[in-house]
């Protein structure tokens, strides 16, 4: 019992986190039909920015925070101003391969400036236990969890209730009638990518928390693909399912099976997902008559 609630609670968080990666990744597809591949490297970016203001920098973790998302908003409206919108009008695949172009020099940079061992970074969240239901549980798993429920329910609500969201959710289903009611479709295209990288440094910080600040957090992204095709390109609430889905599955495969095999799990469903439903499971399904 207590084997199965660890697991469950650390599923849970992995899921949680990927639940914020992938929020991004719908953002930028459901406003702007882009196929963001740097998705990882938002992460990465946004752990290791933060790293450097709250270590090498020596300023408070919530400082460090608060800069790191405002240089991670800067970063996503510049790489959609400078890099995404000249693009505009070009074949999908070649803006697919500019964003698996960009995620190689995300990479690059980081790799520049903190080369590739892993770093020491003092916790954030505290590294105490606490007793549920007879198993020892860790705090910071748990408080992962609760953070980024606040982040997406603070999103949610962005959406549901600001002017900009409201925007957002216009230009998602329609830019042509968007554009009719004086909405600026580049201006929505920007705030995406601006908001899509604030919730993966968010997800980088959490996640470099948890395990540590290294190279391979850009690969955990790459989960979020999986995560996506679940719950379904264009759906958010598909993101969190999705997200908490794939989280406890490769928990769960890990303790009770092979931890080889739990890496592998998440693209099985990947697969699985594409030849049942390929539009996921809270996707839209879209008809095309030729």
């Amino acid at each position: 019992m207590s084997n199965l609630l660890n697991l469950t609670v650390y599923g849970l968080a992995d899921g949680a986190i990927l639940a914020l990666a992938a929020l991004g990744f719908v953002l930028i597809y459901k406003a702007t039909s882009v196929i963001n591949f740097a998705q990882g490297e938002f992460l990465l970016v946004g752990a290791y920015t933060v790293y450097a203001v709250f270590v090498l920098m020596g300023l408070p973790v919530v400082a460090a925070v608060v800069i790191g998302l405002a240089i991670a908003i800067l970063l996503g409206i510049g790489i959609e101003r400078f890099v995404l919108r000249p693009l505009i009008g070009e074949s999908a695949i070649s803006v697919i391969m500019v964003t698996i172009g960009l995620a190689a020099v995300l990479r690059a940079v980081v790799q520049m400036f903190f080369g590739t061992a892993v770093r020491e970074q003092p916790p954030i969240l505290p590294r105490d236990s606490v007793r549920i239901l007879g198993a020892l549980v860790p705090l910071n798993r748990l408080l992962v969890i609760g953070i980024a429920a606040v982040v997406l329910a603070g999103f949610t609500v962005f959406f549901r209730r600001s002017r900009h969201g409201i925007a957002m959710r216009a230009v998602a289903d329609d830019q042509q009638a968007a554009l009719t009611v004086g909405i600026s479709v580049r201006r929505v295209f920007a705030m995406a990518w601006g908001l899509a990288a604030a919730s993966a440094l968010v997800a980088g910080v959490l996640l470099a928390d948890i395990s540590a600040v290294e190279q391979n957090i850009a690969a955990f992204g790459l989960i979020v693909f999986p995560v996506v095709i679940l719950g379904g390109l264009d759906s958010v609430p598909g993101t969190v399912v999705g997200g908490l889905t794939i989280g406890l599955l490769k928990q769960y495969v890990s303790g009770y099976a092979d931890p080889g095999l739990a890496e592998v799990v998440p693209y099985l469903v990947l697969v699985a997902i594409l030849m049942v439903r390929p539009y996921g499971l809270f996707g839209e399904t879209r008809i095309e008559r030729v």
